[in-house]
């Protein structure tokens, strides 16, 4: 947990636990990736990203109206501020710098998806209870290598966030989860789709070596299927979400101040 935002943030990114993006993103890593250390984790590694300062200057203290709900400022900066974090880690790699102004259009645009998800869950009467939060950080845990929901808030405090917002976010998580959930018709992948994504993958790599350097090794289809289920699955709700968001954002009354 290396960056100081709430637990629902990025794109509802699944809503950052469905696992998929709604701008884009395939929702899950390449097979032929899979357990190789990030440059910010690589054990040993001295080099940290270097983070731009953030520019908000021009951020006014409501961000966004979402249905006469305000979006603040203070929400906006939180999750500002943890993004541009992982921007600059992947403009360091790509060699490029961060466009601060586009990075502030993308977190506005996803935190009013995330309010319009959870004025939509509110209305379909879905309730977290503390439970419900209990087993959402759980999950939060297991995702990031730690022991307990409870090593979870340790964490997150350390980063400057309160006991009482980490389980408003992981509420808020639950609420938005459940909404997508049962709102999205998510199918198992087959094992012909499975095979076929595959394949795909395997002409892919070959591709790759086409200019005479050796084509990386593709694991075998038993050691990467439950894998690109899991990617099979974040796809579809990736495409889920995006079309439940549309269809939202038509009928809602959205104002956006920045």
């Amino acid at each position: 947990m290396s960056t100081k935002r709430p637990l629902i943030a990025v794109c509802v990114a699944a809503v950052v636990a469905l696992a998929g993006c709604t701008s884009g993103s395939d929702g899950g890593d390449s097979p032929s990736s899979a357990g190789s250390p990030s440059a910010e984790s690589t054990p040993g590694s001295d080099t940290a990203p270097e983070v731009p300062e953030a520019d908000l200057q021009d951020v006014p203290d409501v961000v966004a109206e979402v249905n006469g709900e305000k979006v603040r400022r203070d929400e906006f900066v939180t999750s500002y501020e943890g993004q541009l974090q992982q921007a600059a880690l992947s403009s360091q790699s790509g060699g490029g710098e961060v466009d601060q102004d586009a990075l502030k259009e993308q977190v506005v645009t996803q935190l009013v998806n995330n309010r319009l998800l959870t004025q939509a869950a509110s209305k379909a009467g879905i309730e977290p209870t503390a439970k419900d939060v209990r087993s959402t950080l759980e999950d939060v845990a297991a995702q990031n290598g730690l022991e307990s929901a409870d090593a979870v808030i340790d964490a997150l405090e350390e980063q400057g966030l309160s006991e009482d917002q980490v389980r408003a976010d992981a509420a808020t998580q639950f609420q938005v989860n459940a909404y997508i959930e049962a709102e999205a018709d998510v199918q198992e992948p087959t094992e012909k789709e499975l095979r076929a994504q595959y394949d795909a993958l395997v002409e892919q790599m070959e591709a790759q070596g086409g200019d005479g350097a050796s084509a990386p090794e593709v694991p075998p289809f038993e050691d990467v299927r439950d894998q690109l289920a899991q990617q099979a699955t974040s796809q579809q709700q990736s495409a889920a979400v995006d079309e439940i968001v549309t269809g939202l954002r038509k009928k809602a009354d959205v104002t956006i101040n920045l």
